[in-house]
């Protein structure tokens, strides 16, 4: 996992650094002008202008500068200016690299990035982002490519940070970051947050039960439950309170439930996790029935889509505080909103976060980066996927494979982890246009080998 600190904690680690400040300069310099000549394909030659301003970014970008230097780079620095318009072309000879080492974490005004027609490699952060929300202040140029020095900013993954950052590079210059509580997933930390299957596994060790859907939105059922199913839970039994029948993969068994949700509990004693709420309408009878089932059902277990607004209309902390395992939330913005009684902030971390540890339960946000946060105060970050998951449905998909990690036995914060890295991972197994939910659990298993789940670990 990548660590990601905000600049408050950056700057706490920078100053706890063993070595002196000349010295960490010396090494982001060094890491900056080695990813211009990798971005360039070659040193000896090529121009470039480094736009650099009076603090540490800055001086960075001109240690960089010294370096590209003695490679053969013919390299103009100038002074960052907060109203410059455009880089000089009067006795400039042609570019090909501007280095935005203008301005970091620290700048308080609009900075009006210089135009130029050639590519950008941006110094920590796009001079004028900001390094906690990813807000725009100015006017910024896209870079093709960010160093960031010890471990990512929030910033540069959430708001306007992706788009104008381009490829981002974490650079290790000697500083402990270990004290990070917010990660970023990436491909390799998934296997590990999944329990493999057991050799003597059966049916009924990883069993989930699915309580979903209505007369009006059967579908959201089936997707949930269908997903579960291939994510690796051993039985789906799958219940439509107003007994509508559902249209899932043939393995899936549909079982009645009352509209109130009332359920044995003998018989919820055998399955390892359930994932109540996917399209399950707004009867009150039945949101009554959600919220007496996350308070009285003390399982692994996920509530998503409706599930969430029958829980915003009661007491959430109460209903869920009292569980000895933390329930997972699904929310999306409007959700999210309804569930905290506000929108998430600018700083999404920090709003994710406060709702997990008021409720005690595993939040997940839904967003391009989605936001997971444990009632603990740690923090995982996926940012896979594109917009083609930004459709009607996907959400349903997320639930049942959550569902299937808790019912692997995966600790609530790891499943609702690993889900979010691997749901975004299916949008690029599919059609670059014309995606609907259903087309993802087809590729599921397939991204899950990919990722080393049940690829040759069983245990």
């Amino acid at each position: 996992m990548i660590p990601v600190l905000t600049p408050v904690e950056m700057a706490a680690v920078d100053e706890a650094a063993p070595e002196p400040f000349e010295v960490l300069v010396e090494r982001a310099g060094s890491a900056v002008a080695r990813s211009v000549i990798d971005l360039l394909g070659g040193a000896y030659g090529r121009r470039v202008v480094v736009v650099a301003g009076r603090g540490s970014n800055g001086a960075d970008g001109r240690v960089a500068a010294a370096r590209l230097e003695r490679r053969g780079v013919r390299t103009i620095v100038l002074d960052a200016a907060p109203s410059a318009g455009s880089l000089p072309t009067v006795g400039m000879p042609p570019i090909d690299l501007v280095v935005d080492a203008a301005y970091g974490t620290g700048l308080g005004r609009p900075y009006v990035a210089p135009t130029s027609c050639v590519p950008v490699l941006a110094v920590d952060l796009p001079s004028g982002l900001d390094g906690l929300t990813g807000e725009v202040c100015g006017s910024q140029s896209v870079a093709a490519r960010t160093v960031t020095f010890g471990a990512l900013k929030p910033g540069l993954l959430f708001a306007a940070g992706p788009a104008l950052a381009g490829r981002v590079e974490v650079a290790g210059i000697g500083l402990d970051v270990s004290g990070a509580t917010v990660h970023l997933l990436a491909d390799s930390d998934i296997a590990d947050l999944v329990p493999a299957r057991r050799v003597d596994a059966h049916k009924w060790r990883g069993a989930c039960w699915v309580v979903a859907g209505s007369a009006a939105m059967p579908g959201a059922a089936a997707l949930a439950a269908e997903a579960a199913l291939r994510a690796g839970a051993g039985y789906v039994r799958l219940s439509i309170p107003d007994s509508s029948t559902a249209h899932p993969a043939a393995e899936v068994v549909q079982s009645p439930i009352s509209p109130d949700l009332t359920l044995d509990s003998i018989d919820v004693g055998r399955f390892a996790a359930m994932v109540v709420g996917p399209g399950l309408g707004g009867d009150e009878s039945t949101a009554a029935g959600v919220r007496r089932l996350v308070a009285g059902v003390d399982r692994p277990l996920v509530v998503d889509g409706d599930g969430l607004t029958a829980l915003a209309a009661g007491d959430v902390a109460g209903i869920c505080g009292g569980r000895s395992v933390p329930v997972v939330l699904t929310p999306h913005d409007g959700e999210f909103e309804r569930l905290a009684g506000a929108p998430p902030g600018a700083d999404r971390i920090a709003s994710v976060r406060s709702l997990a540890g008021r409720c005690r339960a595993v939040v997940l946000c839904k967003g391009p980066t989605t936001v997971v946060a444990s009632p603990d105060g740690r923090v995982r970050l996926a940012a896979a996927g594109d917009q083609r998951l930004a459709t009607a449905g996907t959400g349903d998909v997320l639930a049942g494979v959550i569902g299937a990690f808790l019912a692997r036995g995966a600790d609530p914060f790891d499943a609702a982890s690993a889900a979010a890295h691997v749901h975004g991972r299916l949008s690029e197994r599919l059609a670059p246009t014309g995606v609907v939910a259903g087309d993802l659990s087809s590729v599921l298993v397939d991204v899950l080998v990919d990722l080393g789940v049940d690829a040759g670990g069983l245990a």
